[in-house]
Formats: C-alpha cells, structure tokens, sequence
C-alpha cells in the first residue's frame, strides 16, 4: 500500500485522465511509476559511482583496454 500527496494541479491532470479513459487513477500512477523506475535506480548507481570515483574508491578503465578487452577494437 502506498499513499502520495500530489500538488494540486498534478491531482487534478490525473483525475481528468482518469475520468476521460474509464480507468483508476491508482493505474496512472502505477503505471507512471514503473514507467520511470529503471530510470531513477540508474541515476542513482550512477551518481554513487561518480562520487565513489571522486573519492578515489574506483578506478576507470579507458574505452580502449575495454575494447580491447572484448575483442572489439578497430
């Protein structure tokens, strides 16, 4: 279960939408949400690696070794 407060206008967006198509607005929502998941998780893994890089906690590889790695260079 889950419970969100939306601004006002946002609120008022997805009731229309939810009248004008015959479905919940929990459905919009839902499916707004995992829509965008897989987006955030990687935002977020992303900036962990950056500040972890920042710190001296990771190291980078260059493009190239990466290539060269796989067997993918010119």
């Amino acid at each position: 279960m889950l419970a969100i407060r939306l601004p006002e206008d946002i609120e008022k967006r997805l009731d229309a939408l939810a009248k004008a198509t015959g479905r919940s607005k929990t459905f919009y929502a839902r499916e707004a949400i995992l829509e965008h998941l897989a987006d955030l998780e990687d935002l977020y893994l992303a900036e962990q690696r950056l500040i972890d890089i920042r710190a001296g906690r990771t190291k980078t590889i260059p493009l190239a070794d990466v290539m060269k790695q796989y067997g993918l260079e010119d």
